[in-house]
C-alpha cells in the first residue's frame, strides 16, 4: 500500500500535514484504493479565486477546488489529482457554521479526495451517495456528520 500526499502552502495557517496524511488515507480506504498520489495545495483567497474563475468562471474564492489527473490511455498511473484548499474560506465558513475547525478542514480534504476518485453532487442520488460516503469516513475518523445542521450538533 502506498499512499503519497504532497502538501504545498501558499496561506500560511491550516492543518498540519500529519492530518492531512490521515484524512485522505481515509477517503482512499474507504473506496478501497489502495495506492495513489495526490497533492494538496493550501491557498490564499486570491489564489483560490483566480482558479475559481479560470476553471469554474465563477468569481470570489471557494473552499476546495478539485482536479483530477486525466491519465492518457494505455497509460497506468497511481496520481489522482490535485487539491486546492482555500484557508481563509474553511476558517470562515467553520466559524459561521459553528463547526470545529479541524473537523471542517478533514471534511473539505475528505469532500476534494472523493471527488478525485470520481464521486459528484450534481444529481440528488450521486449527492446522496457522495454525502454518505463523506458522513461515514468522518465518523471514522472520530467526527460528527458535517451535514447536521447546528441545531442538531
Amino acid at each position: 500500500m502506498s499512499i503519497e500526499v504532497e502538501v504545498q502552502r501558499i496561506a500560511a495557517t491550516g492543518p498540519n500535514e500529519a492530518d492531512i496524511q490521515r484524512w485522505v488515507s481515509a477517503a482512499l480506504h474507504a473506496d478501497k484504493r489502495q495506492d495513489a498520489e495526490l497533492t494538496v495545495r493550501i491557498v490564499d483567497a486570491a489564489e483560490s479565486a483566480e482558479l475559481n474563475e479560470q476553471y469554474r468562471h465563477k468569481s470570489g474564492p471557494t473552499n476546495v477546488l478539485s482536479f483530477p489527473f486525466e491519465c492518457p490511455p494505455g497509460v497506468e498511473l497511481d496520481l489522482l489529482g490535485d487539491l486546492v484548499i482555500c484557508a481563509p474560506v474553511v476558517e470562515q465558513e467553520a466559524q459561521q457554521q459553528h463547526k470545529d475547525e479541524q473537523a471542517h478542514w478533514a471534511h473539505m480534504v475528505v469532500h476534494g479526495t472523493l471527488h478525485l476518485l470520481g464521486y459528484d453532487h450534481l444529481q440528488q442520488d450521486e449527492a446522496e451517495e457522495m454525502e454518505s460516503r463523506e458522513i461515514s469516513i468522518m465518523n471514522e475518523l472520530g467526527y460528527t456528520n458535517p451535514y447536521r445542521l447546528d441545531e442538531e450538533q
